[in-house]
């Protein structure tokens, strides 16, 4: 009797155990597919929340938007895991939102990828004109980072800022002599003559070598007619000077055109609400929110963990892309 008992009692454990998870799943499944309807029939008028820096009338807003780290399509950023589409989306977030009077770019970068600054500062270009864009530069705004804000209507940093570094870089590894010392050796079969150019395992012939050159030449010279034309400043003036690559302060920056104003980021504030005729705007600031799909998704991850060691930023830029970035970030 007492083990029939015991096999009723864990049998019945189990039918509760199996009713409670079924009926679990059935509501993660219901939230799911109503979010999934939700988002078919009512796009939703806010993708980031609001978090209020400065507070003002209410009446008008300056919206803030990070942008942070490196620039990339395959970067996480400070408002999601695709640093260039969630950007895009806070921007029109703001065009769409008529309370928001300008936006300020509040910036902290290197710069990146010469394809994902380009877009970036495209979609600066493409933001209405009646809202007024301000650039900000915290510690670093350089390279890719100083070509996004090319599309904004103001720059502004400080005195201590690192900027500019206007050039382009592509690098690669070679490390044939280490495959001598552990007896590797590259066998490559490959259509053209430019096919394996970035071959690691041998040396670049001198014509390889005049191609990437002009590969990087183009991307640099549209790069600095971007700046020229944002700036105002003659193209070869900017050639022979302030356009070599190299680093800047701000206060070197602000001698030489690049930016056109110098002060903490209080004063971008107000610069945005002078600009934006908005002098009682309140300042807030995008931040990124957290949907149950995505509370799912991180219980996902948690689920599965995984090991990542984290390598410098020299030791993680992938060989072949064309980046721009200071040149103490180079390998």
């Amino acid at each position: 009797m007492k083990k029939s008992g015991c096999f009723i009692a864990v049998l019945l454990v189990a039918v509760c155990a199996s009713l409670f998870a079924n009926l679990l799943l059935l509501a993660l499944l219901g939230a799911q597919g109503g979010a999934s309807m939700a988002r078919v029939k009512v796009l939703p008028q806010k993708e980031y929340e609001e978090e209020v820096l400065q507070s003002g009338s209410g009446a008008s807003k300056i919206a803030v938007i990070p942008l942070d780290g490196v620039i990339g399509f395959g970067m996480a950023g400070p408002l999601g895991e695709s640093l260039v589409e969630d950007f895009k989306i806070a921007l029109d977030q703001a065009a769409r939102d008529p309370q928001v009077k300008a936006v300020l770019i509040d910036i902290d970068s290197p710069g990146g990828e010469i394809t994902a600054s380009d877009v970036l500062y495209d979609a600066l270009l493409q933001f209405p004109e009646e809202k007024p864009v301000l650039a900000f530069f915290n510690s670093i705004g350089a390279s890719g980072a100083y070509y996004t804000a090319c599309g904004a209507d103001w720059i502004m940093c400080n005195d201590t800022t690192f900027t500019g570094s206007i050039g382009v870089i592509i690098s690669t590894l070679n490390y044939r002599d280490l495959f001598g010392k552990v007896g590797l050796e590259s066998v490559v079969f490959k259509s053209g003559r430019f096919k394996d150019m970035l071959n690691g395992a041998r040396e670049m012939n001198d014509e390889e070598k005049a191609y990437v050159q002009g590969l990087v030449m183009q991307s640099y010279d549209r790069f600095l007619g971007i700046v020229a034309e944002a700036r105002r400043l003659d193209p070869e003036a900017l050639r022979k000077g302030p356009a070599d690559g190299r680093i800047l302060s701000g206060s070197d920056a602000f001698a030489a055109g690049l930016v056109d104003q110098l002060g903490y980021v209080e004063e971008a504030y107000e610069k945005a609400r002078e600009l934006s005729k908005a002098p009682d705007a309140e300042v807030v600031r995008y931040v990124r929110t957290y949907s149950f799909d995505r509370f799912l998704r991180l219980f996902g991850e948690v689920a599965s963990p995984k090991v990542e060691i984290q390598l410098p930023l020299q030791n993680v830029l992938k060989p072949g892309r064309v980046y721009l970035l200071p040149p103490f970030f180079a390998p």
